[in-house]
């Protein structure tokens, strides 16, 4: 179950703050795109999420896009955002999440990925040793892949949810 879990549950990206990623050690953000900052398919990000980016990064924080989908989709928000892309990342693989890290000039251990899937961003940072914040997704995805995938993480969603209101 460990590689499955989230470091920290949350309804939307807005909801984290600077505090809140300090006191888990965070000196930088890798943010996934669809459904995590904009809804599958639309080009542009959800009312607050470019402020959010943005306070992230006037708080010393260092952001970075990293996603499965292609560079046409994913440097188009990096552009509307002002932050660098990783693109066509091959999550769950650490590949992406490493050469975030990277990038950045940081080890694992100092990102967080912030996502919505549990089967590629959750377990690709527990493979890597980053943190990672779980989002619900904006809007449900219509193909079939994503609803057998979040068919299984509903048990999975559901545990995790119940562990952390036993926490408070």
């Amino acid at each position: 179950m460990g590689i499955f879990k989230p470091t920290v549950l949350r309804r939307r990206a807005q909801e984290l703050s600077p505090g809140l990623l300090r006191e888990l050690g965070v000196r930088a953000v890798l943010l996934d795109v669809d459904n995590t900052i904009a809804p599958y398919g639309v080009r542009r990000p959800v009312a607050g999420a470019a402020q959010w980016a943005r306070g992230l990064t006037q708080e010393g924080f260092r952001v970075v896009i990293v996603s499965n989908n292609y560079k046409k989709r994913v440097s188009s928000f990096a552009a509307q955002l002002g932050l660098p892309c990783i693109s066509f990342a091959l999550k769950p693989l650490p590949f992406g999440y490493v050469r975030a890290a990277k990038m950045l000039g940081l080890r694992c251990r100092d990102c967080a990925i912030i996502g919505d899937q549990i089967f590629t961003d959750v377990v690709g940072a527990n493979l890597c040793g980053m943190k990672s914040v779980l989002l619900e997704p904006i809007e449900p995805e219509e193909g079939w892949t994503f609803r057998v995938r979040r068919h299984f993480e509903k048990g999975l969603r559901n545990k995790f949810k119940v562990r952390e209101d036993v926490m408070k």
